[in-house]
């Protein structure tokens, strides 16, 4: 677990490498010692700047634009001052470098990774979905997966979860009423609809759970692995569905000898391709090593696609392969090259000959030179990374977002148990209420545990 402290802190916020702008950022509770040791004056805060940065001797290391955000009007909430100058590496750590120089007394060290946005967090700059929408955005792979990550940063995922909560909140006040004055007599299921009520919570509920799975699906997708003999034509299909000419392929069994990864979307949703090495007996050393990650990668997959030769059928060797293939794994049979059978075979002669069984949803059959079958591929890809192309995903999700929200509506289920029994047993009733409403507030951070906060802002880069 990464600790975080109050001291002020300074990073390079800018990706490594060259660059025409380069931003080193400062945050503490008060920077104004700092910004008048830094620049020999004081800046006015919220106003761009245009003056040297100088080392100790008064060099100047280089010159560009200063902001100053005093707290709480900044980014982490604290004082936060922004240096951008040229994007050079070298230019950048010399800043750097002078920035711990100057706020040495001070207690100025470098920050931690996802350390600035931590404190936006703690400081309610931001709630804890909010803040995993940053690193969400900065790492979004597609234009969806950035609509999306903006829209979560914007305060819509959480809106939805904190109108919920509320209205758990609004449910578990009448029973706690109800508990408080027993005296009264009142039959408070019909007296305040609270089946009613709770049945239009675990609707909305299910509701939220379903844009949240596909948010999930649009900032992770799947993991899918291209496994089968060699010759089969995993490079070929995987340089068919990337467009381009990744693998190299040729006639020559086990041409791949190691894996080959390309990210593809569809519809937006990321896909990892991995080609992997033929799976077959062999004595040469290095294609040994090959199959061994191969396997490694089989067993790291989302879906697995065993590409068998549609000219060969179903061979002692691809039954071999399915024998040890992990059993939880999504897995797609997929028949290449159909465009060398002669067109007199049908799907069904071709199943015949297979020892398995295949159906419309295992099997598939296609060419990868020709692009027969290719979409239909897609589309199977699509239904088992859970994407929906009807329902609109309005926001990214994680999921630790799912849990919460799967944990909250089994606890919904649980409290409508209580409420239907005769004697309603309203102590029971109220309890699952509060843990729903637990499970909720912990997506925003309301409760959150140290170890998970560690966890979750140790994952972002440096300077954010």
């Amino acid at each position: 677990m990464v600790s975080f402290t109050s001291d002020p802190i300074v990073a390079i916020a800018t990706a490594p490498g060259r660059g025409g702008i380069g931003v080193v950022r400062v945050s503490g509770k008060d920077l104004s010692q700092f910004v008048q040791a830094f620049f020999q004056r004081d800046l006015h805060p919220r106003h761009a700047h245009y003056l040297p940065f100088k080392d100790q001797h008064g060099t100047a290391i280089d010159e560009g634009i200063a902001l100053y955000f005093k707290a709480p009007h900044s980014y982490t909430g604290e004082d936060v001052l922004e240096l951008q100058g040229h994007g050079g590496p070298a230019v950048l750590r010399r800043v750097l470098e002078r920035c711990l120089e100057v706020g040495r007394d001070q207690g100025l060290r470098l920050a931690q990774a996802g350390e600035f946005t931590q404190r936006a967090f703690l400081n309610d700059r931001m709630d804890l979905a909010q803040a995993e929408a940053v690193a969400d955005l900065i790492e979004a792979s597609s234009t969806a997966a950035a609509k999306s990550a903006m829209a979560s940063l914007s305060g819509a995922f959480s809106q939805q979860v904190n109108d919920l909560a509320d209205a758990i909140i609004h449910l578990r006040m009448l029973v706690e009423a109800t508990l408080d004055f027993p005296e009264e007599e009142i039959d408070f299921l019909e007296k305040y609809q609270a089946a009613e009520q709770l049945a239009a919570l675990e609707a909305q509920l299910q509701t939220l759970l379903r844009h949240a799975r596909q948010g999930q699906v649009l900032r992770d997708g799947l993991q899918v692995v291209l496994a089968g003999q060699p010759n089969v034509g995993k490079s070929s299909l995987l340089n068919a569905l990337a467009g381009d000419d990744i693998a190299i392929v040729t006639d020559i069994a086990g041409t791949t000898r190691d894996r080959v990864t390309q990210l593809i979307h569809l519809e937006g949703v990321p896909i990892h391709i991995v080609d992997t090495a033929g799976l077959r007996d062999t004595d040469d050393t290095v294609e040994s090593i090959g199959i061994a990650r191969s396997w490694a990668e089989i067993e790291k997959a989302n879906v697995i696609l065993h590409l068998q030769d549609a000219t060969q059928g179903h061979s002692e060797p691809d039954a071999a392969i399915v024998a040890r293939l992990p059993a939880h794994t999504p897995r797609l049979t997929v028949y290449n090259k159909v465009d060398l059978i002669k067109p007199a075979t049908t799907t069904t002669e071709m199943e015949s000959t297979s020892s398995v069984s295949s159906t419309a949803h295992t099997t598939l059959y296609l060419s990868a030179k020709t692009g027969q079958g290719l979409e239909e591929l897609r589309q199977r890809l699509l239904e088992l990374a859970g994407w929906n192309s009807s329902l609109e995903s309005p926001w990214l999700a994680r999921e630790r977002h799912l849990r919460a929200l799967e944990a909250a509506a089994t606890h919904l289920e649980l409290a409508a148990v209580h409420a239907a029994q005769s004697d309603q047993v309203l102590d029971l009733f109220a309890e699952e209420l509060r843990l729903a409403h637990e499970a909720l507030t912990s997506i925003t951070g309301v409760f959150t545990s140290d170890d998970l906060l560690g966890e979750i802002f140790s994952s972002f880069c440096i300077g954010k």
